[in-house]
């Protein structure tokens, strides 16, 4: 038994009996797996927070705590007026362990027993829902008061004719058969497995009572209008009154207005301070009716959008391009599934991935109670929402009828939730039918906001694309083939990837049936190692290839799937937290503009429009610009590609070497930028050290020792340009697209060359073994002892032919020089020899970039990111120093990744 399940066993038993007015259940519900905030819970303060932080009135009831529960066979027979057989703590759904259930029932009833307080008297009195799964029927001492479909949205019933003085009683009816397609489930399942997760039946949201005048508001519709200075505020409520609304900040009203009822009224924000993930600014709002109702929410000033920056399509937050970095957060835990057991905790799960770097969440085909979107608006940030799927692809009757309700009333419900910055329909194709049509559905109830028609819509069952949302989403856990790039209308995001594993001891929720997207690591280095190198990737693509948004998998474990930061419980963070948020605050900075990838290999990309096929390179020492693809010539690729060092001049900025003429360096002299050799002078280091300055959608490059000077391309030429200035090249017309560059994925991938079309053999560097060479032998390469009175058999294995990448002609595939047309490959991480089946996994698989190493040169992988070919215990891997496998020890890593390139020993 988990240490802690003792304590958190007998908590549960105590919330359970303490109604003593009801049946108490006769034993409480294991604890699997406890979270910090598990024995918190108790009747008087499950979930005690006013629950609609948006629409807030300051007198309620809160009904949480013990009811009676009982399952049934159908809903025709309410229990009225008599106690069931147990308690249940609501609002946890009873499969979990809070709720003292922990089982599933199609069919059920709660029951419970209030009195209305005598100040409420004259008004009318709303019993209020957050969210029931999936149909609920309610009565109020015996009167049937109404009924629900749908278990994502909140949903109230005006109770008063049913009320009597003294004691009431409440009978809630709910039948949640979950599998079949007939409503929105997400991830749940009666029978969990896999990525499939414990079914949340029955009440998981709040459930209150509050008096409201005759006349009153339901909902507060909240648009920012940022270039108008303005909200525009829809009051929903009884038709005709005249609503007043006023603005506060600081406590201290900035602006009123006054309108109708359902019509648009906009009220003033002057001098507007805007939301964003580093300033999450939040406006009060009070809106009153001539009747005395009086509701106060929030809101944040921001505005959402799309445009063409540096000549990529980008989403926009307040008129500028932010890269969305994000998590696949799902919502589960181990003692409430779908219900966090204290707000804290709801506040937890936020916070946390806040400290990791991360400043998007992407809500994971489930829709969290409003405090979550509290929560998120305060900290900052940004939320992709998904609409919980149908379980399968095949209509049955009232299907898709009861999903295109849900979608419609959870955006109505949430268009006013300021860090919502995209609606996602549909997830790899689960449930997808006619997306077209449903983007246009979404788009009539919300247009301010992207649409992201099916997330992973390179993946699984999805459906042709219809081309009418604005996002194009790829789903690449590894990361290491490119991601589709963004077109004329439509942003490129990597809408889920990673998925690393690592199993904790103690905090599993089945303890060795952990699994993850891939390997499993052992260890916290290892597995923030891998972390770290397939996030630089998406530092790679944000400018070269356009990538506007990634989303992680994920923060917390989910039952069995152990690919989270954390694990399942909350208690352990499984990667290195200082490691995780330098990487991400990287990535953030590159698509800024304020970072390059320091120690790569880059090519710099013009960003003007109309140009943007253009690169800049050097030619005869001087440096210009020109349109360089796929046809290009080698030398052209190799003249526009540069190591990014550390600034010759100032640690913090950053000098271009050139990848081809080693010691050269980009400098400017007499206005012009010029390719040359570092003479060792301060005025050389100075002159070839310029700093990342964010641009308009990529980076500009100040000059270190000419401030306010920055690398302009002008008329092909490029020089050192200061807006305004003297020079023609000084004119401000497009000067700050002419000095933004993409900072990309190099033309030249290898950093050093090998020789095409000739045979070589590859020696091992290590010392105490450099007598070895890199050899196949049975199909599999390893190293042997080979020199000249070795049999002609080992020479020729032991001999390869350099050709061009079968995946990238700037890197190389080794075609072994006695079984022409099989190359060494890797599979499973084990290099081997194969015959070219010219699939497109076995060209990644047979391309290696070479880099400089240690004394030689390393051949890198360029689907395995961070591994290179190595020698370990004479056989031949792709490893990663540090990684999770044996041949990932760090020790003597370096050499063993090097390999000499000598004469082929058979030619």
């Amino acid at each position: 038994m988990h240490r802690r399940t003792a304590r958190a066993l007998s908590v549960v038993a105590g919330l359970l009996a303490a109604a003593t007015t009801l049946v108490p259940v006769a034993q409480a519900a294991p604890v699997p797996l406890p979270t910090p905030w598990t024995d918190q819970v108790s009747p008087s303060n499950a979930l005690p927070e006013y629950p609609r932080p948006q629409l807030v009135r300051s007198e309620w009831l809160n009904l949480n705590g013990t009811w009676g529960f009982t399952g049934a066979p159908n809903l025709n027979s309410p229990p009225i007026g008599r106690p069931l057989s147990e308690n249940v703590l609501v609002p946890y759904p009873i499969e979990s362990m809070l709720s003292g259930i922990k089982r599933h029932e199609d069919n059920m009833f709660y029951r419970r027993t209030f009195t209305v307080p005598s100040t409420w008297d004259g008004r009318r009195v709303k019993l209020n829902f957050g969210a029931v799964t999936w149909e609920t029927r309610v009565w109020v001492n015996g009167t049937s008061i109404g009924s629900h479909t749908g278990g994502f949205d909140a949903f109230s019933f005006d109770i008063t004719p049913a009320l009597k003085a003294g004691e009431n009683e409440i009978v809630v009816g709910v039948a949640s058969p979950v599998d079949g397609s007939r409503y929105p489930i997400g991830k749940q399942r009666k029978t969990p497995d896999g990525i499939f997760y414990t079914a949340a039946s029955g009440i998981w949201q709040t459930v209150w009572l509050e008096p409201v005048q005759a006349e009153h508001i339901t909902r507060l519709d909240t648009t920012p209008d940022v270039p108008g200075g303005a909200l525009d505020l829809v009051v929903q409520g009884t038709p005709g009154q005249q609503a007043t609304a006023e603005v506060l900040s600081g406590g201290q009203v900035v602006g009123t207005a006054s309108g109708t009822v359902g019509s648009h009224i906009r009220v003033p924000v002057p001098n507007a301070r805007l939301w964003s993930p580093d300033d999450p600014f939040l406006y009060d709002l009070r809106v009153r009716l001539p009747g005395g109702d009086v509701v106060t929410g929030y809101f944040g000033m921001r505005s959402l959008g799309k445009a063409m920056v540096g000549g990529v399509m980008r989403p926009l937050l307040n008129g500028k391009f932010v890269f969305q970095l994000g998590t696949l957060d799902q919502g589960y835990w181990p003692d409430g599934i779908y219900t966090a057991p204290t707000d804290e905790a709801l506040r937890f799960d936020l916070e946390r991935q806040k400290a990791l770097g991360f400043n998007m969440v992407r809500k994971h085909i489930k829709v969290e109670p409003a405090r979550w979107f509290y929560h998120a608006d305060r900290l900052g940030l940004m939320v992709w929402q998904d609409m919980p799927a149908l379980d399968a692809v095949d209509e049955v009757p009232n299907g898709h009828a009861n999903y295109e309700s849900e979608l419609r009333r959870m955006i109505e419900q949430h268009k006013g939730i300021t860090s919502i910055v995209q609606w996602v329909p549909f997830n790899e194709g689960w449930g997808e039918y006619e997306a077209g049509r449903i983007v246009d559905l979404v788009r009539s109830i919300d247009g301010t906001r992207l649409i992201n028609h099916n997330s992973g819509s390179n993946c699984c069952v999805s459906d042709p694309d219809p081309g009418n949302g604005d996002v194009i989403d790829d789903h690449a856990y590894q990361v290491s083939t490119g991601t589709r790039q963004p077109d004329a209308r439509r942003v490129a995001v990597l809408g889920e990837y990673g998925g690393l594993g690592r199993q904790v001891p103690g905090h599993e929720w089945e303890p060795g049936k952990g699994f993850a997207y891939g390997a499993l690591y052992p260890d916290e280095t290892s597995l923030t190692n891998r972390y770290v190198e397939i996030t630089k990737q998406v530092g790679r693509f944000v400018h070269g290839r356009g990538l506007s948004a990634s989303v992680y998998t994920e923060p917390y474990d989910v039952e069995n799937e152990v690919n989270g930061f954390y694990t399942y419980d909350r208690r352990v963070l499984k990667m290195t937290e200082a490691r995780v948020r330098e990487i991400n605050q990287k990535v953030l900075a590159i698509a800024k503009g304020t970072e390059v990838g320091r120690g790569e290999l880059v090519s710099l990309r013009v960003t003007t429009a109309g140009y943007t096929d253009r690169y800049l390179r050097h030619q005869d020492g001087f440096v210009r610009t020109d349109v360089l693809g796929e046809g290009s010539a080698d030398f052209g690729k190799k003249d526009a590609t540069f190591w990014a060092r550390q600034g010759l001049a100032d640690a913090s900025c950053l000098s271009f070497e050139s990848r081809n003429y080693p010691g050269h360096f980009l400098r400017h002299a007499s206005s012009r930028i010029r390719k040359d050799a570092n003479d060792g002078s301060a005025l050389f280091a100075a002159d070839a050290t310029f700093c990342a300055r964010e641009g308009a959608g990529g980076t500009s490059l100040e000059s270190f020792n000419q401030r306010g000077a920055f690398i302009r391309h002008y008329a092909e030429t490029v020089y050192l340009a200061r807006s305004g200035g003297a020079n023609p090249w000084d004119t401000p017309t497009s000067f700050a697209a002419d000095t933004t560059w993409a900072a990309s994925v190099p033309l030249w991938r290898s950093g050093a060359d090998l020789p095409l079309d000739q045979a070589r053999s590859f020696r091992v560097t290590t010392p105490g073994f450099t007598d070895r060479y890199l050899r196949h032998r049975d199909g599999l390469a390893r190293t042997d002892v080979v020199n000249a009175s070795s049999a002609a058999l080992l020479k020729a294995d032991a001999t390869f032919v350099i050709r061009r990448g079968l995946a990238d002609p700037s890197c190389y595939s080794l075609e072994a020089r006695n079984y022409p047309g099989q190359f060494l490959r890797h599979a499973d991480f084990r290099v081997r020899l194969a015959r070219n089946d010219n699939t497109d996994l076995f060209r990644k698989d047979a391309t290696f970039c070479a880099q400089p190493g240690s004394g030689g040169v390393r051949l890198a992988s360029v689907n395995e990111l961070g591994t290179n070919m190595r020698h370990y215990a004479e056989e031949v891997f792709v490893a990663i120093s540090g990684g999770g496998h044996p041949f990932d020890n760090p020790v003597s890593y370096d050499q063993d990744v090097t390999w000499t390139v000598s004469a082929a020993w058979a030619p």
